[in-house]
């Protein structure tokens, strides 16, 4: 496997398991800073290599009337500001070609949304920064699919790569988890994350946003470490139910901790 280094943070050939956390999207700079830094904390105190995500542009959301965040601009102008403070990598995703050369300068992550990821420009043109680029396997891929946009990254020169599993489409609004993904997507020589919480979202399933089942992200974690996953990708809210994006399917500070001590143990006891 090729590992991927991140800062001084190093992601896959056995290295210890890796968390990306953070709010689905930016709420307000006080909020993400605070967010920021309850996580960094956290993860010090259990010994969790972290990298913070968090969303300026939500721009996939089903209705118009959706909270897409801040934007670009004053979007990166608060993800410098964690950066600069928190001292943390950052991944965030980008949803159009123009917004790759900005992003670049603030961004130690580049990752491409599940909807986006089979857009040959946009992940080329992500690939050529030579930041490291988090492909989220779409939910409506087979893990197999995955191998020709890896492709595509390596076409700009670019082997700084992670694939992301984040469940895949089972009926109307509902996903469900294959964990083979996780092994099939392996064998690519790639390290992959398992996002458990967007492994429970239901997407649309609230008829113009998303509904979510967060009561499973625990479970899920838990298998996925067990299974064999090089990180953790898990959207994390001080009050989800409060949250302007992706609540049900966010969990708490509380829950994660609980949790990440619980992979730590599972981590420890795989062979």
């Amino acid at each position: 496997m090729t590992g991927i280094r991140v800062n001084n943070i190093s992601i896959g050939n056995n290295n210890p398991l890796v968390l990306i956390a953070g709010p689905c999207v930016i709420e307000s700079e006080k909020s993400c800073l605070e967010t920021a830094e309850r996580l960094k904390e956290l993860a010090e105190k259990l010994g969790v290599p972290f990298i913070f995500k968090a969303s300026f542009d939500k721009a996939n959301r089903l209705s118009i009337d959706s909270y897409r965040g801040p934007g670009l601009k004053k979007g990166l102008e608060i993800l410098s500001k964690v950066k600069e403070k928190v001292k943390v990598p950052l991944l965030s995703d980008i949803h159009c070609e123009n917004d790759i050369a900005e992003a670049a300068k603030v961004l130690d992550i580049i990752q491409i949304p599940a909807f986006l990821c089979r857009q040959t420009d946009i992940v080329v043109n992500a690939a050529k920064t030579g930041k490291v680029i988090n492909i989220k396997k779409g939910q409506f891929l087979a893990p197999w699919d995955v191998l020709p946009i890896i492709k595509k990254v390596e076409s700009a020169g670019n082997r700084k790569i992670l694939l992301t599993e984040r469940g895949f489409c089972f009926g109307y609004n509902n996903l469900v988890t294959d964990f083979r993904s996780l092994a099939v997507m392996r064998q690519f020589g790639y390290p992959v994350v398992y996002d458990a919480t967007h492994s429970v979202q239901l997407p649309g399933g609230k008829g113009s946003s998303s509904g979510g089942q967060r009561e499973f992200v625990g479970a899920l974690s838990r298998a996925a470490v067990a299974f064999g996953c090089d990180g953790l990708f898990l959207e994390v809210h001080p009050e989800p139910d409060k949250a302007l994006s992706d609540g049900p399917n966010m969990i708490d500070f509380k829950e994660l901790e609980r949790l990440l001590k619980q992979v730590k143990k599972i981590e420890a006891a795989l062979p």
